[in-house]
């Protein structure tokens, strides 16, 4: 079934999912809809998030209480990421933007129709999800951070440990506070502890606690975080920096929730959802030595991989916008614009500090701006863009020396430049030819000038 106000969408997406064997539903109101899950066994539905005379939200949830068991798919011009967690939490199968709806609909309404088979095959069963209004910023409309989204929505509601990995200023802190605060523990306070910043002689101290005189300088007993996190979440940043001898300890914590302060005898109890974070590959780490492997599978129950911003540059300028607001206003200054040929010089550098890195530009810009509107040469980045003329050209040329004789140059450029890794023959610059992002015009354009 089709929810959506406008009928010309409605006319488009059911000529584009016509099949054999598919019967399509349509409404233009959510009130409509509801009437027709009543009456007909529904397996999935694309509905707007701006309906009348209530929302997409209300309208899935509605939906689920009449028809466990028919997927939502719900869609919006751009949905703001409480949406798609919360969309997500309350049981939504995928929320996609209108405007990917041309690439996305068909493939998503295939894959939700087998979904629904296979359940009916294993006798398999839904179950709501909870409903609350938690909100977390985090920006971003790409495909891999809407992603990251609706993974938080379906494991925040769990108490499974969660293993964040990322690039260092990819924001994985937003995200457990987002696992924090979407979850039924949001009540209580997300104490974070960095663990690579924090000698080992007083990790252990900070962590579990201490008696008094345990050791030099405790002068009194001191509570630690598991003890502060009861009843809440913990995350330990940088967890693959933690020593071993504290390893032991934490693989206790999370085997049966008990352990002591510093120099006491007596055994206490938490009970804390452990949420960690790292920029450190831990498969790596065990297998050097520096990380063990028991513990490395008690926390990494639940992966959420955050992609460096290289890897979603649609959403720079959302994040820049952002940031040049946030700057400005902490600091009583002028509204600063961007150019656009400015956002496109951030689009064209590599980031290797992610949006961390960004933000400091964003900073360093609006510091040194001789202007209202920021341009190309207010942009003070560290090195040279990512992408440029000489790069595209030299990536090309490598591709088409490499590639088998009497095979088309234009599908096998449009093929390799999605994974292969180049490597200029004048310098050490290496080129993700995933990261060249070249179209389909750009391919046609650069090889006329190769032959």
């Amino acid at each position: 079934m089709l929810v959506d106000p406008d009928l010309d969408f409605l006319d488009w997406a059911t000529k584009h999912l016509s099949a054999k064997n598919l019967r399509v539903l349509r409404c233009d109101n959510a009130a409509n809809a509801v009437k027709v899950i009543e009456k007909t066994a529904v397996s999935v539905v694309v509905a707007a998030m701006e309906l009348e005379p209530f929302d997409g939200m209300e309208l899935l949830g509605r939906i689920l209480q009449q028809s466990p068991h028919t997927l939502v798919v719900l869609t919006a011009g751009f949905p703001t990421t409480g949406q798609i967690i919360e969309a997500t939490q309350r049981g939504a199968h995928d929320v996609l933007r209108k405007e990917s709806l041309a690439f996305e609909l068909r493939p998503v309404v295939e894959s939700a129709l087998q979904t629904q088979d296979d359940r009916r095959s294993a006798g398999q069963q839904d179950s709501e999800m909870p409903k609350h209004d938690s909100r977390v910023k985090m920006i971003g409309i790409s495909r891999a951070l809407q992603e990251v989204f609706k993974l938080v929505g379906r494991v925040a509601r769990s108490d499974a440990p969660v293993l964040i990995a990322g690039e260092s200023g990819t924001g994985k802190e937003l995200v457990a506070k987002a696992v924090h605060e979407y979850s039924p523990r949001r009540q209580k306070e997300m104490i974070t502890i960095n663990c690579g910043a924090i000698p080992e002689n007083l990790l252990e101290s900070e962590l579990f606690g201490h008696e008094k005189g345990s050791f030099t300088g405790a002068i009194a007993r001191r509570a630690g975080r598991f003890e502060q996190a009861d009843g809440g979440t913990l995350f330990l940043d940088e967890i693959g920096d933690m020593p071993l001898s504290i390893q032991v300890k934490l693989l206790r914590v999370l085997q049966d929730g008990s352990f002591s302060r510093v120099g006491a005898n007596e055994t206490l109890t938490t009970d804390v959802r452990i949420v960690a974070a790292t920029h450190k590959k831990l498969s790596d780490e065990v297998a050097a030595g520096r990380f063990r492997e028991d513990l490395y599978y008690r926390l990494n129950v639940v992966e959420i991989k955050i992609p460096a911003l290289r890897d979603r540059l649609e959403d720079i300028p959302l994040l820049a916008e952002y940031f040049l607001q946030r700057i400005t206003r902490k600091n009583g200054m002028a509204r600063i614009r961007i150019s656009a040929e400015a956002i496109n010089t951030l689009q064209m550098h590599h980031w290797p500090g992610n949006v961390r890195e960004l933000e400091n530009t964003i900073a360093r810009a609006c510091a040194l701006a001789s202007s209202h509107i920021l341009l190309p040469a207010d942009i003070p980045l560290a090195s040279a863009p990512h992408k440029s003329p000489a790069a595209f050209a030299a990536a090309i040329d490598q591709l088409i020396n490499a590639a088998p004789s009497g095979t088309d140059l234009l599908g096998w450029l449009n093929s390799e430049v999605a994974g292969r890794i180049l490597e200029r023959s004048d310098g050490d610059l290496k080129i993700a030819s995933n990261a060249l992002n070249l179209t389909l015009a750009d391919l046609r354009k650069l090889l006329s000038k190769s032959e």
